[in-house]
């Protein structure tokens, strides 16, 4: 298993309880000592709860965080998601902002993505992608 940074819609079938997922996690964390995610998944799931009224999963999601490497958008990163966003427009199979921020941010880290979302981040060169919700 190599280290990745989680993609929002993983991180929110976590968080749901889905058996696939919570079993990968718990091994990741067992190998690596915690998950790692995104600021701007850490926005995308905060956003949701929020909107939801969650005030309890939020507490629980904030601490989550709290024991995460939560990675900040930095200039490594935002000039990767720049570079992927101009490849993927010329290519004209553009992705929204947030998933190409989260991509860029991967690639700058050196991880894989693991998302269930990988229709779309497959477009991505050099992008290695990996799903948990199939995997055992």
């Amino acid at each position: 298993m190599k280290q990745g940074i989680l993609d929002t819609d993983i991180l929110s079938y976590y968080l749901k309880g889905h058996t696939n997922v919570v079993a990968q996690v718990e091994s990741y964390v067992l190998l690596y000592g915690q998950i790692e995610f995104s600021i701007i998944t850490y926005y995308e799931i905060k956003r949701g709860l929020l909107n939801s009224g969650a005030s309890r999963k939020l507490t629980d999601f904030e601490n989550m965080a709290q024991l995460s490497q939560v990675w900040e958008l930095d200039k490594a990163s935002a000039s990767e998601a720049a570079r992927i966003c101009a490849e993927l427009w010329k290519l004209g199979v553009p992705l929204d902002e947030a998933d190409i921020l989260i991509a860029g941010t991967a690639c700058a880290n050196q991880r894989v993505l693991i998302t269930n979302n990988t229709k779309h981040f497959n477009r991505i060169a050099g992008l290695e992608v990996v799903n948990w919700m199939n995997e055992d």
